[in-house]
């Protein structure tokens, strides 16, 4: 069995995190928008101090947001994936456009989007769902290897002829 740590206990995690967390979102909004005047931290943190408390108690804002906070943390681990495929493909200089094909930019981008959103289906586990089980029939069938490796050839032949004739014109 786990033991429970400190940040797992629920004093914690229903009370001090919340509070913590409204707290300095109202703080930071009060003291950026100066509603009370400039140089009003007192006021402004008892303020922030009492809706904090009054958030605390209240059961249904606590989940809401806890499970927007969630959600944006996940968002978050996508968003740094996708740019850090990109990071390897652009390289430290960036990638140059200005002498590659026209849509050479936007098709990479797309492989990166989908490989993302792959991972992203793969790592929720959808096998059970629609996606799951168009998932399995693309990619699990006795055809699926024979077709990808065709397909590929093919783009990548198509590829090449668009390039050769282009540069012929």
């Amino acid at each position: 069995m786990a033991e429970e740590t400190i940040l797992q206990h629920w004093i914690f995690t229903q009370f001090a995190l919340p509070f913590l967390l409204i707290f300095f979102i109202v703080f930071g909004i009060l003291e950026k928008t100066k509603v009370f005047g400039s140089d009003k931290k007192q006021l402004n943190a008892l303020i922030s101090f009492i809706i904090g408390a009054i958030f605390v108690v209240a059961v249904s804002p606590k989940l809401v947001v806890a499970n927007l906070i969630l959600f944006l943390t996940v968002a978050i681990i996508v968003v740094f994936i996708g740019l850090l495929l990109w990071g390897f493909i652009a390289g430290e200089e960036g990638l140059k456009f200005e002498k590659a094909p026209k849509g050479l930019k936007y098709f990479i981008g797309l492989v990166v989007v989908v490989s993302v959103l792959v991972a992203l289906l793969w790592a929720l586990g959808v096998e059970g769902s629609f996606f799951g089980s168009v998932f399995n029939f693309l990619f699990s069938q006795a055809w699926s290897s024979t077709f990808w490796i065709n397909a590929l050839f093919i783009a990548v032949i198509i590829i090449a002829l668009v390039l050769v004739l282009k540069k012929s014109k």
